[in-house]
């Protein structure tokens, strides 16, 4: 037998690089040192690995969010950049072909990454968002919802859509102009004086 997670978190961690439709359970297999018959004897299919793991790896983002969130919870704008951060650590990992195939090859699981973004990300940066305006730290015309959607506006389609930005910038440019500039642009003069967006080290 195998050790589930320690199979899985590899899984994915090839799945990202490779794209899990090009990265074969033959593959998997040669790399771990073992045979698709002990594969087979954990899992159905390559589709439930590819979803399992993909699962694992959400779960451990969703744990450090709540860290980081929990660490910086009297700072809600501080907390928003530090979700975008921890997003774009993963999402360097991630190969454009392993985003765009999931929705292809594995609409399943593509589904389980959609809610993830479009439901967890979404509303816990709008919660944030909401946080922030009663304390008086985004200006009060300020459409929260609206612009809760516009920065995760299909963010990795921005990072991979025409070529891999993640080649090009580092995280901390990246997060700088797709998150950081736009939240300035929104929170109050008395915020802005007060604060300088700088992000503690992790």
């Amino acid at each position: 037998m195998i050790d589930k997670n320690h199979f899985l978190e590899f899984a994915i961690s090839k799945f990202t690089q490779f794209g899990s439709k090009r990265f074969t359970l033959d593959d998997l297999a040669h790399e771990m040192g073992i045979s698709k018959k002990t594969i087979y004897q954990c899992f159905s299919n390559k589709e439930t690995i590819v979803h399992e793991s993909l699962l694992l790896l959400l779960d451990k983002i969703k744990i450090e969010l709540k860290e980081a969130i929990e660490k910086e919870k009297n700072n809600p704008i501080l907390c928003i950049i530090l979700i975008y951060r921890i997003g774009l650590f993963h999402l360097q990992t991630f190969s454009p072909s392993f985003v765009f195939g999931l929705k292809k090859y594995y609409p399943k699981t593509e589904k389980l990454y959609t809610s993830f973004r479009n439901n967890e990300i979404y509303l816990e940066v709008l919660n944030l968002l909401e946080r922030a305006q009663n304390l008086k730290q985004i200006r009060s015309d300020v459409n929260l919802q609206l612009t809760s959607k516009l920065c995760l506006n299909r963010l990795e389609f921005i990072l991979f859509s025409s070529e891999n930005l993640f080649e090009k910038y580092t995280i901390q440019e990246l997060l700088n102009h797709l998150i950081t500039n736009n939240l300035k642009g929104i929170v109050t003069e008395n915020y802005l004086k007060e604060n300088n967006f700088t992000i503690p080290n992790s």
